[in-house]
């Protein structure tokens, strides 16, 4: 049994052996967007002695200083301005010794034009540093995600879209989308290399507070499943040149985990009521106060309320109705992975708890 169908559940959870003798690295992997979600997820389990492609040295590449929480992750942390082609340039083209590429990030921009142009930008000064300089590059992942069935943000409402559940070979709607742009970007510079291979990964995470989704199905993408579908397509010969969806294989309804959410942080669970509305951003405008004496009385990582929650974002995507995917082109080519979305939702309190992001 594979991998994927047996060793995959719960990897990052594993400990390291140690092990004094010189490690010999058969692939060499550059995450960029490492301190993001999915990215601390691939900086977790490629490192792992018994992550497919292995031994894996990895590097890791996010704008910022390194975080604290993630000092204890064997990656070679680089700090670069992506959008930078200079920066891009100096801090990248040197690492020649590069195997396989996740690009897990994004920027957000006001108009899908500007997501266009800066994403767009920022994935090419990557490949253009990354791919002539490294004779070994096999292959590169590429994350977006279910927005490439739905459309961006802004298109909510004002277009058609495709009845769910979405399949990967769906065609593109008629309205500008940064990933599209992406996709495009990669299928350009792959061809300057030989043997370069690609996979889209597009994961989906659909959660909210309106009516649709408190007493429909929702579906979410566990970051550790997404971390092994992509180390999959990275290193099996059947994933190659493939687009695929990516959640955890199960449903659920809002109203039955907003009841866990309750549970696990000790407070009561309140109830729905027909034609009451909410928006999280109007909610917590005014409540980093708040947060910042929850900071200091439970001696949480230092964070504003902004750091741990993108309110605009949890009610733009959060309160649709319910749009599925389906796994099967992934089970098809080989990817049995899956998540028990309840357990996986406890999993992640208890991380952030952990690394005392929240009390």
């Amino acid at each position: 049994m594979s991998w994927w169908w047996a060793g995959a559940i719960g990897a990052a959870k594993k400990k390291f052996e140690e092990d004094d003798t010189a490690i010999t690295y058969e692939s060499v992997a550059l995450i960029i967007g490492v301190t993001g979600i999915v990215g601390s997820s691939l900086a977790e389990i490629l490192p792992l002695a018994d992550t497919p492609g292995g031994r894996w040295k990895v590097y890791g590449v996010a704008r910022r200083p390194r975080p604290n929480w993630n000092d204890d992750n064997r990656v070679n942390y680089i700090r670069c301005d992506i959008s930078d082609p200079d920066d891009t340039r100096a801090k990248l083209s040197t690492l020649t010794d590069i195997t396989h590429l996740f690009y897990v990030t994004w920027a957000n921009k006001p108009t899908e034009a500007q997501n266009c142009q800066v994403n767009g930008e920022m994935l090419k000064n990557v490949l253009d540093a990354v791919i002539p300089n490294c004779s070994r590059l096999k292959h590169i992942c590429l994350q977006t995600g279910r927005k490439h069935y739905m459309g961006p943000f802004e298109s909510y409402g004002k277009i058609e879209t495709h009845d769910p559940p979405y399949t990967e070979d769906l065609p593109r709607l008629n309205y500008m989308n940064f990933y599209y742009t992406l996709e495009d970007i990669l299928f350009e510079e792959v061809k300057k290399k030989e043997g370069l291979t690609w996979s889209v990964h597009r994961p989906g995470n659909i959660f909210g507070f309106s009516p649709y989704t408190w007493d429909g199905y929702s579906d979410c993408s566990d970051a550790d499943l997404i971390a092994e579908h992509q180390i999959w397509a990275a290193v099996d010969p059947f994933a190659k040149n493939e687009a695929f969806n990516v959640s955890n294989g199960d449903v659920f309804k809002w109203k039955h985990f907003w009841e866990v959410l309750a549970e696990q942080f000790g407070v009561a669970c309140g109830k729905y009521e027909e034609g009451q509305t909410l928006t999280l951003q109007e909610l917590m405008k005014d409540k980093g106060p708040v947060w910042d004496e929850i900071v200091k009385e439970k001696e949480l990582m230092q964070t504003k309320l902004e750091d741990v929650g993108i309110w605009w974002f949890g009610d733009v995507i959060l309160g649709n109705e319910c749009f599925l995917d389906t796994m099967n082109k992934s089970k098809e080519h080989g990817f049995l992975g899956f998540r028990n979305s309840k357990n996986s939702f406890i999993s992640w309190i208890d991380k952030v708890k952990a690394n005392k992001i929240v009390p």
